[in-house]
């Protein structure tokens, strides 16, 4: 059974504003999509920016309400699950943001950050200090930094050294899955291939599940087992990687794989 099975997920956005004199109108950002991730794989979900991946993505984790359809997590209904049992659901299912400038909050230090999940999902009181530095050391090790960004703000890191802090916090729970929204379309490319390594590593490491957004599809390519297109809300096409990069049959992959250069990873 695939650990992330997500069925006829629709996502419906109403306009409200009137503008010039139009009347508002609905937009279907998600418009139908089937897909089953499988335990221990990397779905890669590439597109151009607008599409409705970033949307799909946070329906599956339930950060958006779809209008219709239905996902399920290890087995379990996550968009009518009770509050008790959807909180307990979201100590496996993590995400990774794109913008790593934005998804810190610069009032708290990296320890504090770090440690936030352990705090937000403890079920028996307040954790003792000493475990949580524990394990955000641990955390930020994994991820190639060391103890003395504990007590330093996000503001004196740069934006690939920030995503490392990001990719720890979510790893925190040791979850199952984790859907990774662009996480290096903000980042220059040489500090991206080193993040895209990073979280190939890490997946081996806690054996961990991918749901890997982005727009780049020789970034999917290299990291994904298989790829799914999406265009205006629709999946056109899903594959193993080398199917869709080597053959695809889709016009509109075609003209994505023609509009990407080539990029460089490695260990």
């Amino acid at each position: 059974m695939p650990l992330v099975e997500i069925r006829d997920l629709v996502k419906i956005y109403t306009a409200d504003e009137r503008a010039f004199g139009k009347p508002r109108r609905d937009v279907r950002a998600v418009n139908g999509v089937s897909l089953n991730i499988n335990a221990g794989e990397t779905l890669g979900l590439v597109g151009e920016s607008g599409c409705g991946k970033t949307t799909l993505g946070r329906m599956v984790l339930r950060l958006i309400e779809p209008t219709s359809g239905n996902v399920h997590f290890d087995g379990q209904d996550v968009l009518n699950a009770p509050p008790t049992t959807l909180r307990r659901l979201r100590r496996d299912m993590q995400i990774i943001f794109q913008d790593p400038f934005a998804s810190l909050n610069p009032r708290m230090r990296i320890e504090e950050i770090i440690s936030e999940p352990l705090l937000v999902h403890s079920e028996n009181g307040r954790p003792a200090r000493s475990f949580l530095r524990k394990r955000a050391l641990e955390m930020l090790e994994a991820v190639g930094l060391d103890d003395s960004s504990l007590r330093r703000y996000p503001h004196e890191f740069s934006g690939g050294q920030r995503q490392r802090i990001g990719i720890a916090r979510a790893l925190m729970l040791h979850p199952k899955f984790i859907v990774c929204d662009e996480p290096v379309s903000a980042l220059d490319v040489s500090v991206g291939a080193q993040i895209v390594n990073l979280l190939k590593q890490l997946q081996r490491e806690f054996g961990l599940t991918y749901l890997f957004i982005s727009h780049s599809m020789p970034v999917v390519r290299y990291l994904s087992d298989r790829i799914a297109v999406m265009r205006a809300g629709e999946i056109v096409e899903i594959g193993a990687s080398e199917e869709i990069t080597s053959a695809p049959k889709h016009e509109y992959t075609r003209t994505l794989l023609a509009a990407t250069p080539e990029a460089a990873f490695g260990s």
